[in-house]
């Protein structure tokens, strides 16, 4: 009798316990990543989020014509690429668990959908700094909290030769 009274509350636990963690995931996935502000936006994530992710989905869902953003948070993983001119390709350097300092770029578009141009420079436990063009972005323990300011005119990004580089394109106007 003992022994199938303890497997009852056992079950019962872990039964609570899933039930509980289930429903965090359901809430948290219900917080709103952004709200809407005077100049543009401002977003908060949380453990787990794509960056890049995020601000392109806001850029597609509130169709925003060209935008550039600012940021501070924690990352979980951040991959930084050094564009090698020779080999027309970025090299990358992946850090884990850092700080990001500083997280600057721009929202543009190209024919596949929003293009974004993100630098940053983040700081290990050691306050040994690593910074650059980032490639990707993904949020650790903690937050990130993103300022996005709209701009009115819609701008493009095209791939330039010979560098092969995805540059931001100006409308000549004399």
């Amino acid at each position: 009798m003992k022994s199938l009274l303890l497997k009852l509350c056992v079950f019962l636990m872990i039964n609570t316990a899933g039930s509980e963690i289930m429903a965090q995931q359901e809430s948290s996935s219900k917080i709103p990543k952004y709200d809407r502000t005077k100049t543009g936006y401002i977003m908060v994530l949380r453990e787990g989020d794509d960056v890049i992710g995020e601000i392109e989905k806001l850029a597609k869902a509130e169709k925003i014509s060209s935008a550039n953003f600012s940021g501070i948070g924690f990352a979980g993983e951040v991959t930084f690429g050094f564009y090698d001119f020779n080999a027309k390709k970025f090299n990358p350097k992946t850090f884990n668990k850092v700080e990001m300092g500083s997280l600057t770029g721009s929202i543009a578009w190209n024919e596949k959908g929003p293009s974004l141009h993100i630098h940053g420079v983040a700081t290990d436990d050691q306050f040994n700094a690593y910074g650059g063009h980032i490639l990707s972005l993904h949020v650790g323990t903690g937050s990130m909290e993103i300022y996005i300011t709209i701009d009115d005119k819609k701008l493009e990004r095209k791939i330039e030769q010979p560098l092969n580089a995805n540059v931001l394109q100006l409308e000549h106007q004399h």
